[in-house]
């Protein structure tokens, strides 16, 4: 008897309606574990120190952290190169669940990879822009930009763990739509406008940015509320925001196109694998988005009790 093939839906995996693996409860199990050792090894010295200021230092040619910004255009180049420099910090990580969607959105489909790079920037710049230019209104009065502690969290921390925490709920939804484990709300909207879910991902990439505490980032971030220039707002969080994807579009550009299509027929071999690659992938990000920004965050004030490796 001829075994049925299951339909392959053209957003399967993504917003989509399957097809799923078998054993999509374990893939979510094991990345919702990977997510929490991620968590629990993360170095912050190392990636936002050793790495991402050194990365700045040298692509500027001084030293970030103790060069004040001394106008406009060295703001925006600052900001991109800090943007950047913070690729691999831990509230930028996140974004490279995006490569999997992306990968996966380009399966079977003949047409270019820049498109769904387009609306994923679509969707960052939008948040990204307005909240430079709701910065440069409102100013160092931001909660953002205050370390004044209240019950052991400052305003700042406050705003971070709100932000990420939502960030990361909403990165752990997709990943169980993704698999298939809830059903997805929006299917109908998402049918009708396929871009949706990369103009989500976007945005969600673009809201790092309202809770990140990145020393490199509140550099830019004092030089834009204390101009009150909405323009330079605009710019400099703009381009914050494209220097933190271009890792992370460079990463999907190589596993499009120099792996010569072969990433593109391992997951058409079987299509339930872009449910899973996909899946697995945003519920890592949204495990370790959500554990480290609100969590390990209580736990380093000794609040709460929380595993971490020092070093």
């Amino acid at each position: 008897m001829a075994v049925q093939q299951l339909p392959v839906h053209p957003r399967a995996g993504f917003f989509g309606e399957g097809p799923y693996p078998p054993r999509r409860a374990r893939i979510a199990v094991g990345a919702i574990l990977a997510g929490f050792v991620l968590t629990a090894i993360w170095s912050a010295p190392l990636v936002d120190s050793v790495i991402g200021d050194s990365v700045a230092n040298n692509l500027l040619g001084y030293d970030a952290k103790a060069t004040p910004i001394s106008g406009v255009l060295a703001g925006t180049l600052f900001a991109f190169v800090s943007g950047l420099a913070g690729s691999f910090t831990a509230c930028n990580i996140a974004a490279f669940g995006a490569v999997a969607p992306l990968v996966g959105d380009q399966t079977g489909r003949k047409r270019s990879a820049l498109k769904p790079l387009g609306w994923i920037a679509a969707g960052m710049l939008t948040v990204s822009i307005v909240y430079g230019v709701v910065v440069a209104l409102v100013g160092t009065r931001m909660p953002q930009f205050s370390t004044a502690a209240t019950t052991g969290l400052s305003p700042r921390s406050i705003q971070s763990m709100v932000a990420f925490g939502v960030v990361g709920l909403v990165f752990l939804l997709l990943g169980l739509i993704a698999l298939g484990i809830v059903g997805n709300p929006f299917a109908g909207f998402t049918r009708r406008h396929p871009a949706a879910p990369l103009v989500l991902m976007g945005a969600l990439i673009g809201g790092f940015l309202i809770g990140r505490p990145y020393p490199l980032f509140r550099i830019m971030f004092r030089s834009a509320a204390e101009q009150h220039n909405v323009l330079y707002g605009a710019a400099a969080f703009a381009l914050q925001s494209l220097g933190n994807i271009v890792v992370m579009a460079v990463l999907f550009l190589v596993l499009t196109y120099a792996t010569g299509g072969r990433v593109q027929r391992w997951l058409a071999a079987k299509p339930a694998r872009v449910a899973a690659v996909t899946g697995a992938a945003l519920l890592v990000g949204g495990t370790f988005t959500l554990l480290y920004w609100d969590v390990r965050v209580l736990g380093r004030l000794g609040i709460i009790w929380f595993p971490m490796v020092n070093w």
